[in-house]
């Protein structure tokens, strides 16, 4: 069975096995309570019988007797559902030559006596009277003392209807015992089912807690059961963080192997005013930018496959417009933070943060006359920020040839053309977007959206 809720399935089937136990236990204990009184009731027959077998007598001439009992009063009482009969055997059988007279002027239909009676002396037997009514019922055979005295067969009988009413009142408060057993049990469960999955919760919400960043391992105090668990998800966590952190090593030593001679060609050229001395100066800063390129998307390769990545997005803003505005005062262009921005963070690195919003901040001040607004909100799982320039903006069939590599809006603007090349790159590799659009300044407007770290609270933002 896929998907569903454990809980439901854990509460289903144990109230499934509670209802069925209840079930039999009912119907159990109805079947010994129905044999109890039936016995009871076979015990008050055989109390009458004794009686009965004590008051029989039979003399020639008369025939049998029966003498007064001081017995049960429905015997006296016609249709009582309480009767007693005596059958005369021998040569000239007869049946019921004397009769209770709850028997009025009926009599019981009896079968053939059996060849033995049981060891008990009494036979049990199961009769109808004229009525249809079930009789429970007890014979005796009895051999009077008087040498003509015929052989005779004493019979008691009772309606086993006098079995209902006990029956009827005991299943009622069966029925109301169990149920309430039968809820008290389903309550007991579902507390126990809601104590028992507490520590899943939990670790849902450690595992939650690394994701979003707010912590690098699972911690709590959890059952033995989970235990193991727990140690197999740290230790992964700990090898995924170690294999970052080696990418990220080998991409500085990388960066720095490569930006060394890069940096000493760079040096060397600007001694020499040489042409061939100018091609090298734009072939080392081409290579560097490729090797930033080539850097970064590996760098954030590693950082998507990491996890509790967390970085707060207001203060690498604020620390970047302080930036922009000191490498273009030259040209006077004022870099601000839009009031309305709201905090937030990023599921990703820092470096990262600050090199996609550094180009779009860097090519946002060279093409504004006086302004450059950055903006972020949130969105549906995602961070959306904004940068507005008041330049001359871009035509809408050029805006996406922008993000082409090497493509440069203005060739005698400073540039190699890999900036926003560099941005979509990194972008996608983070499952991002990046777009141009029209800007509300009247110049270019980009918008890059990039996911949210889990648990980010948004606030106001100046």
């Amino acid at each position: 069975m896929n998907g569903g809720s454990l809980r439901l399935r854990l509460l289903a089937g144990t109230l499934a096995w509670i209802v069925l136990a209840v079930a039999v236990a009912g119907w159990g204990l109805r079947a010994l309570f129905l044999e109890h009184i039936t016995q009871q009731l076979q015990a008050q027959l055989l109390l009458q019988l004794d009686q009965l077998s004590a008051a029989v007598d039979w003399a020639p001439g008369t025939g049998v007797t029966v003498a007064p009992m001081a017995g049960d009063a429905r015997l006296q009482q016609p249709l009582s559902g309480l009767y007693w009969q005596v059958d005369e055997g021998g040569a000239r059988p007869r049946a019921a030559v004397a009769r209770s007279r709850s028997l009025w002027d009926q009599a019981l239909t009896l079968p053939p006596p059996p060849a033995q009676y049981p060891a008990a002396g009494h036979g049990v037997l199961h009769l109808h009277d004229a009525q249809g009514h079930a009789l429970l019922a007890v014979a005796r055979p009895l051999q009077l003392p008087e040498p003509a005295a015929p052989p005779l067969r004493l019979v008691v009988a009772g309606d086993e209807a006098l079995l209902a009413e006990p029956l009827q009142r005991f299943t009622r408060l069966l029925l109301t015992a169990l149920a309430m057993l039968a809820l008290g049990l389903a309550v007991a469960v579902a507390l126990q089912l809601h104590f028992a999955l507490q520590p899943l919760k939990l670790l849902r919400q450690r595992l939650a807690a690394v994701r979003s960043g707010e912590a690098a391992q699972l911690s709590g105090d959890f059952p033995q059961e989970l235990q193991p668990l727990v140690g197999e998800f740290n230790h992964v966590l700990r090898e995924n963080a170690d294999m970052v952190q080696r990418a990220r090593t080998q991409a500085g030593n990388l960066a720095h192997a490569v930006h060394t001679p890069l940096a000493i060609l760079a040096n060397a050229a600007q001694q020499d005013a040489s042409p061939l001395a100018q091609q090298v100066r734009e072939q080392v800063e081409l290579a560097r930018r490729q090797v930033d390129w080539h850097l970064a998307r590996a760098r954030a390769a590693a950082a998507v496959r990491a996890t509790g990545l967390r970085t707060p997005v207001l203060g690498p803003m604020r620390s970047l417009l302080r930036t922009m505005a000191r490498l273009h005062v030259e040209r006077g262009v004022v870099f601000e933070l839009a009031p309305q921005a709201r905090d937030g963070a990023f599921r990703g690195e820092a470096q990262d943060l600050y090199e996609l919003l550094g180009n779009l901040l860097d090519n946002a001040g060279k093409w504004a006359r006086t302004r450059v607004v950055l903006d972020v909100q949130p969105a549906g799982g995602e961070l959306c920020f904004t940068v507005d320039d008041d330049g001359p903006g871009i035509a809408e069939a050029e805006r996406e040839r922008m993000f082409q590599r090497g493509v440069q809006g203005d060739e005698r603007r400073p540039g190699s053309g890999l900036g926003l090349d560099i941005v979509r790159t990194l972008t996608e590799t983070y499952g991002g977007s990046v777009q141009a659009l029209a800007s509300p300044l009247g110049g270019l407007r980009m918008r890059l959206c990039l996911p949210a770290a889990d648990g980010a609270a948004p606030g106001a933002g100046g």
